[in-house]
């Protein structure tokens, strides 16, 4: 469990490398880069603020406080084994891991993501427009492809695949429909709203 975690911090610290070249890009000085990392802490709510922010402060804004929303709905999936204090860690991966390996993935896999994030972050920024574009050396992808290798093992059962594939089926009718960041936020809705229903037996969670 806790290779597995620090392989996610390391693969995320790797695209928080293009985060924080990109950050530069987009005309945020080192400093505002890492505490956007350290404060915010959600890369695609970052990569979308940082994306958006040379057409207007309050798109940006938009755009990230939309997707960063989804944190929200793991939060409330989380709660009955997390204290208030872990909301700052709750994020894509951990939540992930939490729902594995309990309390400990989740610390173990927060703390790695926090960590190497941040120094990734850092090393862009200073690194600076050199990986300007992070699909040069395949960065865009690191993060991405950690989190399918967590949500795939949890697909072992019929009823996993079909919320999957309607929450996945709900996020692609909506893109071309919506603005950026709605799509994964109708995805949660879909996926939220199908576990919900009554007669399901609750997943189970390890201690």
């Amino acid at each position: 469990m806790v290779r597995n975690a620090l392989g996610i911090g390391v693969a995320t610290g790797a695209y928080g490398i293009s985060f924080g070249a990109l950050a530069i890009a987009a005309g945020l000085s080192v400093p505002q880069a890492c505490v956007l990392s350290l404060l915010m802490f959600t890369g695609a709510s970052q990569f979308a603020f940082v994306g958006l922010i040379g057409a207007g402060a309050f798109g940006a804004v938009a755009s990230a406080l939309l997707l960063g929303a989804r944190n929200g709905l793991y939060g409330l999936r989380l709660a009955p084994m997390l204290p208030r204090r872990a909301a700052h860690l709750v994020i894509d991966e951990s939540a992930a891991m939490a729902l594995s390996y309990g309390r400990r993935g989740f610390w173990a896999t927060g703390v790695s993501v926090f960590a190497c994030w941040n120094l990734g972050t850092l090393a862009g920024a200073l690194v600076g427009t050199a990986l300007s574009d992070p699909r040069s050396l395949g960065l865009d992808a690191a993060a991405p492809a950690a989190f399918v290798a967590l949500v795939a093992p949890q697909l072992d059962s019929r009823e996993p695949r079909v919320i999957a594939a309607a929450a996945t089926l709900a996020a692609l009718v909506a893109v071309p429909l919506v603005p950026a960041g709605v799509p994964v936020l109708i995805a949660a809705a879909v996926a939220v709203a199908l576990a919900s229903l009554p007669g399901r037996a609750p997943s189970p969670v390890h201690p």
